[in-house]
């Protein structure tokens, strides 16, 4: 069971022993996906968190003309699903789905209530990451009302280096709310100054 990244990141936030470690990993169902495929779809209920162990994937909302809105990407070590959905157990807003080869080990929302009440600090370690993605939403709304074009794409490439090789430009451009002709006219603008400088 190829767990070690899984345990590597709670520990980042909670020390397990030996036996909570085993009694986790009891409940945890890993699964490989292929590229382009649904981890979950907008309108169903989220019934597990996600980690990723390997690959890429995309978090987006669909809007009424059927435009993608992507919202989040997550690669190894990263944790996605539609935490609305997966918290009350209602249909999901987002859809996720893989960019690449995916494998996952997955929580269902049944096992992690029980994870809850027999190694209690598994419910800080939620509440760790749960704050983590609030705070993280909360930047993206004020980055997107504050900074001009440019500065959310270096902003972006900044904090993520590892996205640029691996998401599409497209993608990539959906996520930062332009079109991909913007995003590459922004990008040849920042090339061509490099160049000269």
């Amino acid at each position: 069971m190829n767990t070690g990244t899984l345990l590597s990141n709670i520990s980042k936030h909670i020390n397990l022993t030996l036996k909570e470690e085993e009694l986790l990993l009891s409940k945890v169902r890993l699964r490989k996906f292929l590229k382009g495929q649904y981890i979950l779809q907008g309108g169903d209920i989220c019934k597990y968190i996600n980690f990723v162990i390997s690959g890429s994937l995309k978090s987006f909302y669909r809007d009424i003309e059927g435009h993608e809105h992507i919202l989040a990407f997550a690669i190894e070590d990263w944790w996605i699903g539609d935490l609305g959905s997966f918290t009350t157990q209602k249909p999901a807003d987002y859809t996720v789905q893989c960019i690449e080869n995916c494998e996952l080990a997955q929580l269902s929302y049944e096992d992690l209530q029980f994870l809850y009440k027999e190694i209690p600090k598994m419910e800080r370690f939620f509440r760790i990451l749960t704050q983590k993605a609030y705070v993280y939403f909360q930047r993206r709304i004020i980055d997107n009302l504050s900074l001009t074009a440019k500065e959310k794409y270096l902003n972006f490439v900044k904090q993520y280096p590892q996205f640029e090789q691996r998401v599409p430009q497209y993608m990539m451009a959906s996520y930062l709310g332009f079109t991909p002709e913007f995003l590459s006219k922004i990008r040849k603008e920042i090339s061509f100054k490099h160049l000269k400088s």
